[in-house]
């Protein structure tokens, strides 16, 4: 038995700028792709300079993509989170906590993964993906 692969698409997340989806969902299973501090109405980078606000950002974004797919943000089972400097883990990890526990009213957060990379836009302080089981 095989599943189509669908794309994940919503206007209340950044459109890609390349050539991939938002998201892609087959069966229960759905992967967005990495998100950052982009305002989904103007595709302008937000927060320069401000890793916590951007990461907030960026995770509504991440929000948003999952929630297009037909799960919530309680069925993220993994984030990935890519920073371009160590010095902003904390900063980060203290947004992300706040977010991910106000996202998960089911108790259990998500999995996570933190990479330190050069991002593709010198602006970008953060970039995260998720992926999600639906029930």
């Amino acid at each position: 038995m095989t599943t189509a692969k669908t794309p994940v698409s919503t206007p209340d997340a950044p459109a890609p700028a390349h050539t991939f989806h938002q998201g892609v969902r087959t069966g229960p299973f759905v992967q967005v792709s990495g998100q950052g501090p982009v305002d989904p109405a103007t595709g302008e980078y937000l927060h320069p300079g401000d890793v916590a606000a951007q990461t907030t950002r960026t995770l509504e974004n991440v929000r948003a993509i999952v929630e297009a797919s037909g799960a919530t943000f309680d069925d993220v089972v993994m984030l990935r989170v890519y920073l371009t400097t160590r010095e902003d883990f904390a900063a980060m990890n203290e947004a992300y906590g706040a977010f991910v526990e106000a996202h998960s009213p089911g108790g259990v957060l998500p999995a996570r993964t933190t990479v330190m990379v050069e991002l593709p836009r010198e602006e970008m302080l953060v970039e995260i993906d998720a992926f999600a089981i639906i029930p």
